[in-house]
């Protein structure tokens, strides 16, 4: 008998990994830290060019620089089911995540992680 949750009728995306409640736990964990890292450089980087304003134009710099960079962390951290494993695989890729934090999940999901980070090398070295 399968639960209601892995039924077609709920389940629209037939190639959709399901996540059991450890491998939430697991994921958000891993998502938030990455994600917290990621504005920790962008906080620092900010503080380092608020440092440097001398005039006005300098001011637009780094609202230029944030605006870029929120959208950049807007589009890298998208914490829908059907998204984590491109999501992690980008962040392995990236270095911004370690395997080590994703323990705990299948070893499908960890598959599906590693072939994506992969093939972002590969596009990288092409």
């Amino acid at each position: 008998m399968t639960s209601p949750s892995a039924t077609q009728d709920s389940y629209p995306y037939r190639n959709e990994p399901i996540w059991s409640r450890s491998e939430k736990a697991v994921a958000r964990t891993a998502f938030d830290a990455a994600l917290k890292r990621d504005l920790q450089e962008v906080m620092q980087e900010t503080k380092q060019m608020a440092n440097q304003i001398n005039d006005p134009a300098d001011l637009w710099d780094l609202e230029h620089y944030l605006t870029q960079r929120r959208k950049e962390i807007d589009r890298k951290y998208d914490y829908r089911y059907s998204q984590l494993t491109r999501v992690f695989g980008r962040l392995l890729h990236e270095s911004r995540l370690s395997e080590e934090e994703l323990r705990g999940l299948g070893e499908d999901k960890l598959k599906s992680i590693r072939s994506f980070a992969k093939f972002l090398g590969e596009m990288d070295a092409a």
